[in-house]
């Protein structure tokens, strides 16, 4: 499955996700959701995973947590937050770079329509 199709199914569970429970809850309830459907749907998905970092040839083995990554294509950084700061999208870019993913979806639970808060970042897609 492609980024790209996997993204759809992504943005539609998200769709899903705040059309039942809406703005407002804690980031890890949407991540937990999030990753309980996401399996439903048959797709490989790891919660919480650590990514290293190397550094002058010092392997850092927690560089970051990953909030979701789905089929080790597409990084899935998620917020419930008044707003994304200007930081958000770079730190995602950073994630994809350093796991040579192709895309990251930002996605913002605290917005009043989930289409607001969901961000496409690509890293050479």
């Amino acid at each position: 499955m492609t980024e790209n199709e996997l993204s759809k199914i992504i943005v539609n569970v998200a769709y899903q996700i705040h059309t039942q429970l809406g703005p407002g809850l804690l980031e890890s309830v949407y991540e937990e959701i999030m990753h309980h459907e996401l399996i439903k749907h048959k797709l490989k998905v790891e919660r919480q995973k650590p990514i290293p970092v190397i550094w002058n040839e010092i392997k850092m083995e927690i560089g970051f947590r990953s909030d979701l990554v789905v089929e080790n294509k597409v990084i899935i950084e998620l917020k419930s937050v008044e707003n994304i700061a200007a930081v958000h999208p770079k730190q995602l870019l950073t994630y994809l770079k350093l796991t040579n993913c192709k895309l990251g979806l930002l996605i913002n639970f605290n917005e009043p329509l989930i289409k607001n808060g969901i961000t496409r970042i690509v890293n050479n897609l």
